[in-house]
């Protein structure tokens, strides 16, 4: 067993000091520990529980963040934001930054492997981690564990941001996607020396034209064209 004592650094890197330590403990307790002990006799409680838990509070404070966060952006965006961000490569990431792994308690059997640096276990013990501080609070998704929860996932939070903000067709597809009525097409001109062309392309929603684009290449004229028919329906500003 993890003393109490080696989990500073951990809580230190969470931004979080528990008031029931033991909490903590169980989320770092993997299958294989809990599996070995109990073939031992000893009755040891795996992470499995509180990940379970964690995966439902985490999804939760995401989509409640990013709702309020861009108030602008339609339910398809936030959807496809979410999903960037509660999965197992994200969620790997952020408890490898914080040094996750070399907490994790495994069964001997599994010592030597690369068990703890596995994509999936490090994502799993983070959700068990969230729930664990979610209790440890008191079962409150306040501001407090919601602010600690967003600090962890910020730099995540940009970096999907980041991407949507730069595919604006995608942005576009999503918001015509809601309304079966809405049919969204793109009409490309071409022009200039076949070394130097120009591209001119016009998004047109249901024959009517919303948005123009020019650029030295056809996804760029494209990609410009969405944006201004993003800003025409008050999507983005």
């Amino acid at each position: 067993m993890i003393q109490n004592a080696e989990l500073h650094l951990l809580q230190k890197a969470l931004g979080y000091s528990y008031n029931n330590i033991e909490y903590l403990r169980t989320a770092l307790i993997h299958s294989s520990y809990a599996n070995e002990m109990r073939s031992k006799g000893e009755i040891v409680e795996s992470n499995e529980r509180l990940e379970f838990l964690g995966d439902a509070v985490l999804e939760t404070v995401i989509s409640e963040h990013l709702y309020n966060r861009y108030e602008k952006r339609r339910e398809g965006a936030l959807t496809k934001m979410r999903q960037q961000l509660v999965c197992e490569k994200t969620l790997a990431k952020i408890a490898s930054e914080i040094g996750l792994g070399q907490y994790i308690m495994i069964g001997k059997g599994e010592e030597g492997t690369d068990l703890r640096k596995r994509p999936k276990v490090l994502a799993d013990c983070l959700e068990a981690v969230i729930a664990s501080i979610y209790l440890d609070m008191g079962k409150g998704t306040g501001a407090d564990f919601s602010d600690l929860i967003i600090r962890l996932f910020e730099k995540k939070i940009s970096q999907v941001e980041n991407s949507q903000a730069t595919d604006y067709k995608t942005m576009l597809q999503q918001f015509s996607e809601q309304d079966a009525t809405v049919v969204l097409k793109y009409i490309t001109e071409q022009s200039g020396e076949p070394h130097s062309p120009s591209f001119l392309t016009v998004a047109y929603v249901n024959n009517n034209a919303v948005g123009e684009g020019a650029a030295r290449t056809k996804k760029e004229s494209e990609m410009l064209a969405a944006k201004q028919a993003l800003k025409l329906f008050g999507i983005i500003e």
